[in-house]
């Protein structure tokens, strides 16, 4: 059953890699201020203390950089992840006068020098993926980084979808996870 899924989940990246590709670079750019201005406005974002963000990969994910900026402004303790052998995951303390590392498929992580956060001390997280379903369910990248790193957080979860791809229904696992609130350009679903 579980390869069904796998592939079902392969076939479905591709799809929405296809679709996003095809959009405009203005597009993104405006879907992007969107879906930012919208987060920002989240009482549960004003309210936190710490966010555990990612930095968004070109092409694939909204451009987190100017979203983060705007959370350094506000006095935000930022984490990105870090990726560990055995797809685990870390989080580490952003700096913008330090530069991040370029580790490969358009991935940029903080080094070692960056502090690290403990999971128990995040209030909320912006879970990347591919792309959600209205039910709030995620289609991450396949490595299963944020999946293990998710199982054992209780602080809020908020993911952002381009409306284009914004799926019915995403397959899922028992080991996947929702988030708590998800936002395209122009709807809010809480869960």
């Amino acid at each position: 059953m579980g390869s069904t899924i796998d592939e079902e989940k392969r076939q479905l990246r591709k799809h929405v890699r296809r679709q996003l590709s095809a959009m405009n670079p203005q597009e993104l750019v405006q879907g992007d201020a969107a879906l930012f201005e919208q987060f920002l406005a989240l009482p549960q974002v004003q309210k936190a203390k710490t966010i555990f963000a990612f930095w968004g990969i070109e092409g694939k994910e909204p451009d987190t950089k100017k979203l983060i900026a705007r959370l350094v402004e506000q006095g935000k303790q930022i984490g990105l992840p870090r990726m560990l052998p055995e797809h685990q995951m870390e989080v580490r303390l952003y700096d913008p006068d330090k530069p991040l590392i370029e580790v490969g498929f358009g991935i940029s992580e903080p080094g070692e020098d960056c502090p690290l956060m403990e999971k128990a001390d995040i209030d909320l997280i912006l879970v990347p993926a591919v792309c959600y379903d209205r039910r709030g369910y995620r289609l991450g990248f396949g490595g299963g980084y944020y999946d293990r790193w998710l199982e054992h957080f209780n602080g809020f979860r908020v993911g952002l979808c381009r409306k284009a791809v914004l799926q019915e229904k995403v397959p899922t696992e028992a080991h996947d996870s929702r988030v708590d609130l998800l936002i395209t350009e122009e709807e809010t679903f809480s869960f």
